[in-house]
C-alpha cells in the first residue's frame, strides 16, 4: 500500500511529517482482533507513506483562499483494485481521524476537517499486473499469500483458535468471520472454513488443491 499526503509547503516541520507518517501506518495497521499480528506485520513491510509539499497549490474555489487559512490536505491511498471497494469507507475515516489529530497537535481546529472539504481522501485501485517487488509482478493473490505466509505456516504448529459462537476464523489471515448467509466458506477434508475475502478463500483453495468450481 502507498499513502501519499499532499500538504502546503511549510505547514508541517520534519518531525511533524515523520509523526504523521508513522501515525497513519500505526492506525491503519492497528493490532486488534481483525487480523493476526503476523499478517499486520507483513502488511507493514509493503506499506509506505510519502509526504509531499507541492511548489504550487491552487484551489478551485472563488474567491481564492487566503494563504493564512488553515491548511488543506489531499491524501491518495493506493491499494490493489480488488481490495479498493472493501477498504474505502474504513480508510477514509481512519485517514481523516489521523489528520484531525495532527491538526489538534498543531494547535488548529480538528473539527473543520469534518465540517468542510479540507481533507480530501482518494482511495485508488491499482489494476492487476501493475504492482511488483522482489523483481516480479505481484497479483492480488500473490500479495494475499505474501502477507499471510508467516501466519499460515505457523498455524500448523499451533492448535486452531476457538472462534466465538456463530463465527469462524479465517485460516489465511486469522480474521473472525460471521457465519451468516453472506459468509464465504469452503469445506476441506470434512472441515468447514470461513474467509473474510475471496482472495483468502482462493489462496486456501490453491494451497490445498480444492476446486472452487461448481
Amino acid at each position: 500500500m502507498l499513502i501519499e499526503v499532499f500538504v502546503p509547503k511549510g505547514v508541517l516541520g520534519e518531525e511533524e511529517r515523520q509523526a504523521l507518517g508513522r501515525r497513519l501506518i500505526d492506525t491503519l495497521m492497528v493490532e486488534d482482533d481483525s487480523h493476526a499480528i503476523e499478517v499486520l506485520e507483513a502488511q507493514r513491510t509493503v506499506t509506505q507513506v510519502l509526504v509531499h509539499e507541492p511548489a504550487a497549490w491552487v484551489l478551485g474555489q472563488r474567491p481564492a483562499a487566503d494563504p493564512a487559512d488553515p491548511p488543506r490536505y489531499l491524501v491518495r491511498v493506493t491499494v490493489p483494485a480488488s481490495w479498493r471497494k472493501e477498504m474505502s469507507e474504513y480508510t477514509v475515516k481512519i485517514v481523516t481521524d489521523v489528520l484531525a489529530e495532527s491538526e489538534r497537535a498543531g494547535g488548529r481546529d480538528p473539527g473543520r476537517l469534518r465540517r468542510e472539504p479540507h481533507a480530501v481522501v482518494l482511495v485508488e485501485g491499482v489494476s492487476e499486473g501493475s504492482v511488483g517487488f522482489g523483481g516480479r509482478v505481484m497479483s492480488s493473490l500473490d500479495l494475499t499469500e505474501f502477507v499471510s505466509r508467516t501466519y499460515r505456516h505457523g498455524a500448523a504448529a499451533r492448535p486452531a483458535p476457538e472462534p466465538p459462537r456463530g463465527q469462524l476464523v479465517d485460516p489465511v489471515c486469522g480474521m473472525a468471520v460471521d457465519l451468516d448467509d453472506a459468509a464465504l466458506t469452503l469445506v476441506h477434508e470434512g472441515v468447514l472454513y470461513g474467509f473474510c475475502h475471496g482472495m483468502c478463500r482462493r489462496s486456501f483453495a490453491d494451497e490445498h488443491g480444492v476446486s472452487l468450481s461448481g
